[in-house]
């Protein structure tokens, strides 16, 4: 099955059924395959050829999923991008994947400098229209549905083709691109529903940017389930329950930063039977929050999970372990292999430390044009393990884990300098790329410190001869990063010291804040 082939077989047994909501309005599934299919026809037109590129920069709309699943369809590569970047970010993201169509709107198509990327050719907005924009052609949204065009057949398709590429940050500045086929997504979509209790008369809620593998994902299980799929953009968490009300969500999928701020809520009496389930990712859920939710919505299975974007969903721990397992981040999802591997390459014991390397179907195509970084974290599966009787590419994802007697699995610590936030990745070298940017900033690191809200929270420590100001380098910051970059707070000093191989020791400054935004300290 290729990736819009869910929407589209789909239509065929369920086409009056409303399938994705936004703000007030809502399109059958008949209506979304109808305007896949034309824009499908309108991206070959436009001379979009198999494997191009075509970049969405927008929030959640309805234009987004057709773009996104029209890409897939005409046999093209769509490229999400997270609508809150900056544009320095976009532009390198636009760059590095040679995009030829970029689809977004006016105002975030003002914020950006095109002039040199030579290879996007169109610019499609779907509110307003330049006649062009760096010497590029801009058409609008609408405009072009009223373009006759032909009916050629689309080239032909297989699952192992690419099908979308998900940039994520990486340990060493700007965002990666992580390939997924057709393969990936689609047995992603059916591995979840394989362990999630997914009905088709749910309503699901994509809160989460489309650019996540976790928020894309709220589309492919309710198109794989004929299910319904609301998209919110929520500014006040107390109007996001009043939603969650209003549109009758019944399964909710949010990271532990959201699910901290929904849980000090106060919650209408109709959710404690409305949601039947309720998933987290992209950190570790602290229990407080985990039991203030239970009492929220005491009728509902609470599903922990972990993933990582170079594999989609890796683990899951069911509701009936939660009490057993505290802490733990579940067992191997179906359709993949989980193992712990030590410093020389044999499986872990029990309880011992070792890297998470990730087996199966699931595992992506590596990163786009960078071979380097590719070979770095997709390598061969271990030979020492006697389920690999042939050479096969695996995810080493430099979380360090243990496992305990019975096969669960438990987080320890990451092998390099990555930074959890909020949900996100960030790279700590990409912001002090920028902190360098600022006048008279001599040295500068970034750390990750615990947050009981956010996981980790970015402190910036800052060398300079003369004297700064902090909210002069905030702001300064808030040029170029999105706030979830943004440090929590800026530590100034005469020296930063170094360790035996003459970096940076970051573990100095992680031990000596450790606690400072640890509220039960």
């Amino acid at each position: 099955m290729l990736l819009h082939e869910l929407l589209t077989q789909q239509a065929k047994k369920n086409h009056n059924k409303n399938v994705l909501g936004h703000k007030k309005d809502w399109l059958s599934y008949q209506q979304l395959t109808e305007l896949v299919i034309q824009y499908s026809h309108i991206f070959n037109f436009l001379k979009i050829s198999k494997g191009q590129r075509i970049a969405i920069y927008l929030p959640k709309t309805f234009e987004a999923v057709i773009s996104i699943f029209a890409t897939s369809a005409c046999g093209g590569v769509f490229v999400p991008v997270n609508p809150i970047l900056k544009a320095r970010q976009v532009e390198h993201i636009l760059q590095d994947c040679s995009a030829s169509i970029l689809i977004t709107n006016q105002a975030r198509l003002n914020l950006l400098d095109l002039k040199d990327h030579n290879d996007l050719r169109h610019i499609i907005l779907i509110d307003s229209i330049t006649d062009n924009f760096d010497g590029k052609k801009v058409w609008n949204w609408q405009e072009l549905k009223l373009i006759k065009t032909s009916q050629n057949a689309f080239p032909d398709i297989i699952d192992s083709d690419i099908s979308a590429i998900f940039y994520t940050s990486g340990s060493t500045g700007k965002a990666k691109g992580v390939v997924l086929n057709h393969r990936n997504l689609v047995m992603g979509a059916k591995s979840v529903s394989a362990y999630l209790p997914c009905l088709s008369s749910d309503v699901m809620l994509a809160v989460q940017p489309l650019s996540f593998d976790y928020g894309f994902s709220q589309l492919t299980l309710a198109f794989l389930n004929g299910a319904s799929c609301y998209m919110e953009d929520y500014i006040f968490e107390q109007d996001l329950l009043n939603t969650i009300v209003d549109q009758k969500i019944t399964c909710l999928a949010l990271v532990p930063p959201l699910w901290a701020r929904l849980a000090n809520c106060h919650w209408p009496e109709e959710l404690r039977s409305q949601i039947r389930y309720f998933c987290n990712t992209g950190g570790v859920m602290p229990k407080p929050i985990l039991t203030s939710l239970r009492q929220h919505m005491p009728n509902a299975q609470p599903y922990l999970m972990y993933g990582l974007t170079e594999a989609f969903r890796s683990c899951y721990l069911p509701p009936e372990q939660i009490e057993k397992k505290a802490n733990s981040f579940g067992k191997a999802i179906p359709n993949a292999q989980i193992s712990v591997i030590n410093d020389v390459g044999h499986e872990c014991s029990p309880f011992e430390h070792g890297e998470l390397v990730h087996r199966g179907v699931l595992v992506s195509q590596g990163y786009w044009n960078d071979d380097f970084k590719t070979a770095e974290r997709f390598r061969p599966a271990p030979n020492t393990l006697p389920q690999v009787p042939l050479p096969e590419i695996a995810v080493w994802s430099g979380d360090i884990v243990y496992k305990d007697q019975d096969g669960y699995f438990y987080f320890v610590s990451r092998k390099d300098d990555m930074i959890k936030t909020s949900g996100y990745r960030v790279s700590p070298q990409e912001v002090e790329e920028v902190l360098y940017q600022f006048l008279n900033v001599q040295e500068a690191i970034v750390i990750g410190i615990p947050h009981d809200d956010l996981g980790q929270v970015l402190l910036a420590v800052i060398n300079s001869k003369q004297t700064l100001d902090e909210k002069s380098i905030l702001k300064h910051c808030k040029v170029d990063l999105p706030n979830y970059m943004l440090p929590k707070k800026i530590i100034f000093t005469d020296s930063l010291p170094r360790n035996n191989n003459g970096k940076f020791d970051r573990l100095f400054w992680q031990k000596k804040y450790q606690n400072l935004f640890i509220k039960s300290n």
